[in-house]
């Protein structure tokens, strides 16, 4: 199954099947693969526990609960009504008759035509309801983004900590080659302090570097909606995968598939409604009424029923349906301008992550020939300082040149993959989880 529609029929079928789901499960889930999670059972978990997911859901199925209180104008109102009556007299040859009686009866309202008052009133919650699920569609894809952007800065963090314990060694190495050759007389004791240095500030580095991995990895469970959950591993997935795509494509995809677009089109088309709504207060309605009444006392009152049909029409309501109009039209030019807002920023976002993509696709080959270069600048200068021609202030500079070059190779390829699924974002979808 294509993970672009993946998300929303897993939220779906989570919600109506485990709406009380907790944590259990995916905890399960992590020990049944070996504490190691890829991007795409992040993802699965990000979209069952993220609340903002869920308080979408949530606030999709209550609009879907106006549609049917809309509805319910379509429908009678039968309502039963029951009473008891006391009565008494204050003079003596009447206290016979104190007593009392109970009264009930049955009465029926029914809407027989308003003029397009109802039918109103439940197309615009529909085209509420529809706003509301592309709001649950768009807070899926963007847990997803977030997610993934996580799950991209914590590979980043590792490598970067994985450089800081290469470069320990390299430092090690340095180190006790300088003790070697002082000991024989060949170096002064300059060299072992100037590697005893930088051993040092290579294993600050590294505290520094693990202290960013622990924070991506509490961003990444954030992320995913588990602050809480026990630390995992993750699968290193940074290396490049180009996105073959045109910059009309992604466009047009964009347009197509952005939720947040679509839901400020069906809150436009609800506005829209809701002047035809407005002016149905100029023009009658016809509504029917029954009723059935019965006594069970001792009173002059009978058992009855009586039936009607009653037309009304608004004479004069102080102007009232008239600005209701004026109002229902002004807010339709606000959302109409509101929906060309979202559709100027999809367009903003979809070129700002294009260019970011097309940036980084280009910085990414740039950055591994630097890395080669300095790779093989390092290996020279640790080359001539073991045969006693070069000096350590050579070796430390080729290896401040090593790091900052493979940490420039690192945040090449995470600003792509990232940039990727920026994109994806940009044009409304998840992706699926082997691309970007």
């Amino acid at each position: 199954m294509s993970f672009r529609t993946f998300p929303v029929l897993l939220t779906i079928f989570l919600f109506a099947a485990f709406p009380c789901i907790s944590f259990a499960g995916a905890g399960s889930g992590v020990e049944a693969i070996g504490g190691t999670l890829d991007l795409k059972r992040c993802l699965e978990i990000a979209l069952r526990r993220q609340p903002g997911i869920r308080a979408a859901a949530a606030q999709a199925a209550a609009s879907q609960s106006r549609v049917g209180q809309a509805r319910a104008g379509y429908y009678p109102i039968v309502d039963l009504t029951a009473g008891y009556e006391w009565n008494g007299s204050s003079t003596t040859s009447d206290r016979a008759g104190d007593g009392g009686s109970f009264t009930s009866g049955v009465s029926l309202f029914q809407n027989i035509y308003d003029f397009g008052r109802t039918s109103s009133q439940v197309k615009i919650q529909e085209h509420g309801t529809g706003a509301f699920r592309f709001d649950l569609q768009d807070s899926v894809a963007a847990a997803a983004f977030n997610t993934k952007q996580a799950y991209f800065a914590l590979l980043q963090a590792k490598r970067n900590s994985e450089l800081s314990r290469e470069i320990i060694k390299q430092f090690e190495r340095q180190l006790d080659q300088a003790k070697g050759f002082f000991e024989v007389g060949l170096r002064p004791r300059f060299d072992v302090t100037r590697a005893e240095v930088d051993l040092s500030n290579a294993r600050v580095g590294l505290i520094r570097s693990e202290n960013e991995v622990r924070l991506s990895l509490a961003r990444l469970k954030n992320a995913m909606g588990v602050p809480d959950a026990p630390n995992f591993d993750v699968i290193d997935d940074l290396e490049l995968k180009r996105v073959e795509m045109t910059f009309d494509e992604a466009m047009s995809r964009a347009l197509n598939n952005r939720q947040d677009l679509r839901a400020a089109g069906e809150r436009k088309k609800a506005v829209e409604e809701s002047v035809e709504s407005a002016r149905s207060g100029y023009y009658p309605f016809i509504t029917g009424n029954a009723d059935y009444t019965w006594d069970s006392g001792d009173s002059s009152r009978s058992d009855g029923w009586s039936a009607g049909v009653n037309l009304t029409l608004p004479l004069f309501s102080g102007f009232l349906t008239k600005h209701r109009v004026q109002e229902s039209k002004s807010n339709l030019a606000a959302f109409d301008a509101g929906e060309d807002v979202v559709r100027q920023n999809v367009i903003f976002e979809v070129e700002q992550a294009y260019s970011n993509l097309r940036e980084a696709d280009e910085r990414v080959p740039a950055a591994e020939l630097a890395l080669r270069q300095a790779e093989e600048n390092l290996e020279i200068a640790n080359g001539r300082y073991a045969a006693g021609v070069g000096s350590p202030i050579e070796v430390t500079d080729a290896a401040l040149v090593f790091v900052n070059a493979k940490t420039a190779y690192i945040q090449a390829l995470t600003d792509y993959k990232t940039a990727a699924a920026s994109l994806q974002r940009a044009m409304g979808e998840t992706g699926d989880d082997d691309e970007g």
